[in-house]
């Protein structure tokens, strides 16, 4: 069986980059593997956060999951400033250790491109923890405007493309469901 990790890109304006990433770690914990989650930009514990509860109640008997929100929260409606960018930078040490580290089957690093496309983190500094990777670790990184040096990087890379949304009618998040 091959031990080779990859790297994963889920890009794109249309829903489903966390949840699919999410999905991919909910496999990987039930074939006993090791996870770790990394939310950038991301402040709130939302639903899917619970897996990591759910999955300890095992005792063990699967793999072992940890999320950590790296972020003081969304900033559409105000402009990053150096909080952010500082949480940013040590979000990203804390992911490096998770990936070079060899603990984890699986880090994602949740809407870190988010945080390249406003400018809190550097795509070379992204790269450089790539870089870094324990060759059996498997990476998933997500979020819209994931730069192209990335895109070349990736060994798989998914857009997810909008064709039509019900948000557009008005339906906003629903629980359980878009969060």
């Amino acid at each position: 069986m091959e031990n080779r990790g990859y790297i994963h890109i889920y890009t794109g304006n249309g829903k489903g980059k966390t949840t699919a990433a999410f999905g991919l770690a909910v496999r990987a914990l039930c074939a006993e593997k090791n996870v770790y989650i990394g939310q950038f930009v991301k402040s709130m514990q939302y639903h899917e956060t619970r897996i990591e509860a759910l999955f300890e109640e095992t005792g063990g008997r699967y793999g072992r999951v940890k999320i950590e929100q790296l972020g003081r929260g969304c900033f559409l409606d105000r402009n990053p400033d150096p909080v952010d960018i500082r949480m940013a930078h040590e979000g990203l040490a804390r992911c490096a250790a998770m990936i070079s580290g060899g603990e984890y089957d699986l880090v994602v690093m949740d809407e870190v491109t988010i945080a390249l496309h406003y400018g809190l983190l550097e795509t070379a500094e992204v790269l450089a923890v790539l870089d870094g990777r324990n060759p059996a670790t498997e990476v998933v990184i997500t979020g819209r405007y994931a730069p192209e040096e990335l895109i070349a990087r990736a060994d798989l890379v998914t857009e997810m493309r909008e064709i039509k949304h019900y948000y557009t009618q008005g339906v906003l998040s629903r629980d359980g469901i878009d969060r």
